[in-house]
């Protein structure tokens, strides 16, 4: 589910999920404000979703969690 397979689309898989929150994150906001803005988007669907994306992307260093606010890192 990480990753698309022959079963699994692009759009089902969590770094599509990543993929469509990593746009909406262009500077330092909170998880709230963050999912305001993304939970319109057919690809993250349910708030359950949009954190795995969230973890996602943290456990490969894209964001970091800091003071509550959300930002990119640097790489």
């Amino acid at each position: 589910m990480i990753l698309p397979s022959k079963h699994i689309p692009a759009e089902q898989a969590l770094i599509g999920v990543g993929a469509a929150v990593l746009r909406y994150i262009e500077r330092q906001q909170t998880i709230t404000s963050l999912w305001d803005k993304v939970r319109d988007e057919p690809v993250v669907g349910t708030f359950e979703r949009f954190i795995l994306g969230l973890d996602f992307l943290y456990v490969m260093g894209v964001i970091d969690l800091s003071k509550g606010m959300i930002h990119r890192t640097a790489i």
